[in-house]
This record gives C-alpha cells, sequence and structure tokens, in this order.
C-alpha cells in the first residue's frame, strides 16, 4: 500500500474510533489532527471536508463487496441468493462499526444538509448500481428501472434492519433480506410473464 493510501486510512480509522466514543455528529476534523499530532492541512490533503470521511468508508465497503462478488462469480445462484449475498457482504464490511455507519447515513440526509443530502442519494444509487453489476443483472429498459426501484427500496429497509439486529452473524438481518428478494423476485417473474402472454379473444 502506498504511504498516501496508507496515511488516508489512518485519519479515516481515527475518525471512526472518535465517532465510536463522541457520535459522528460530535466528531470534528481537529479531533483527528491532536489525536494524530498532524495538520489539519495535511487532513486537507486527503479529506476536503467531514463528509469525505463518510464517502471513503462507504468506499471501503463497497470494495469489500465487489471482492467478494469477484470471488462467487463462478457459483450458481438464483438472483435473490446471488444479491443476499453481496448486500450482506457489503454490510458485514460496515460491522466494526455499526451505529457509526447509521449515523453517517442520517448525518449525510439531514433536512437543513441540501448539498449533504443530494451527495447522500447519490451514493444509495451509486452503491445500488455496484449491486447490479455485482449480481450480473442482464435487465434492461423499463425492468432494469423497476429493478434498481425495488433493490433501493429493500436495501434501505435491510439497512435499518441491520442497524437494530443483535443476531450472531445478522442472521435475522439475512433472511429478512431474503425474504423480500424472493417476493421482489416473484412479482418481477408475474410482471414479464403477463407482457409475454398471448392475448386471447
Amino acid at each position: 500500500m502506498a504511504e498516501q493510501d496508507r496515511q488516508a486510512d489512518l485519519i479515516l480509522d481515527k475518525a471512526l474510533a472518535i465517532a465510536e466514543k463522541n457520535s459522528w455528529e460530535n466528531m470534528r476534523l481537529h479531533d483527528i489532527a491532536a489525536e494524530l499530532d498532524i495538520s489539519l492541512d495535511t487532513i486537507r490533503k486527503y479529506y476536503s471536508q467531514k463528509d469525505d470521511l463518510v464517502e471513503a468508508w462507504y468506499d471501503r465497503a463497497d470494495k469489500a463487496m465487489l471482492d467478494y462478488a469477484h470471488q462467487i462469480q463462478s457459483q450458481s445462484q438464483d438472483m435473490p441468493a446471488r444479491y443476499t449475498a453481496i448486500i450482506m457482504s457489503w454490510l458485514q464490511a460496515l460491522a466494526a462499526h455499526r451505529k457509526v455507519s447509521g449515523d453517517m447515513l442520517l448525518y449525510k440526509l439531514e433536512p437543513g444538509h441540501f448539498h449533504l443530502q443530494a451527495l447522500g442519494l447519490l451514493r444509495i444509487s451509486r452503491t445500488v448500481q455496484w449491486f447490479i453489476e455485482a449480481a450480473g443483472s442482464q435487465t434492461t429498459h423499463l425492468l432494469r428501472i423497476a429493478e434498481e426501484i425495488a433493490l433501493t427500496s429493500i436495501y434501505l429497509a435491510t439497512f435499518a434492519y441491520w442497524l437494530r439486529d443483535n443476531s450472531t452473524g445478522s442472521e435475522k438481518t439475512r433472511q429478512f433480506l431474503s425474504r423480500r428478494l424472493k417476493q421482489a423476485d416473484l412479482l418481477a417473474s408475474t410482471f414479464q410473464q403477463s407482457k409475454t402472454k398471448p392475448v386471447t379473444e
């Protein structure tokens, strides 16, 4: 790992550690500088604003999920099973800082933070797009749009459920996610069949 990457990771890890004690809302960049004995300008070289740390943390989860998806590409699974495995791998990447991860998303979507709200929605959309790519989805046009809308809704509901799930290995979250993905897949299959079914007079 390059020295620049190590420094960026060190800053992010320290931010997460401070947030675990004080909450993400109360974590300040000058706290990181003080604890690492570096200047604010050094932090600015890697993170121009506090929200960049949020993006970096979720980027880590995206990378872990894509690495996992690459490992299971050769496995034969139906689409709900693939999405379940992929999304759970994304959540697992955040598990070490579960509460802070939830606080970060709330911070981005907080009323009044209009610029952060826009970035928050873009972050959600970007992650969902990577889920779709990682799963190897082949949908197009209206079905692709419907898949993205349904997956976004399921992903956010699952994320909220996961934040409160204390079961071993987040097994209850896995079951919650699996059920909803199977329901969505059934609806999509029914819709597709209705489009291809010949009209009889």
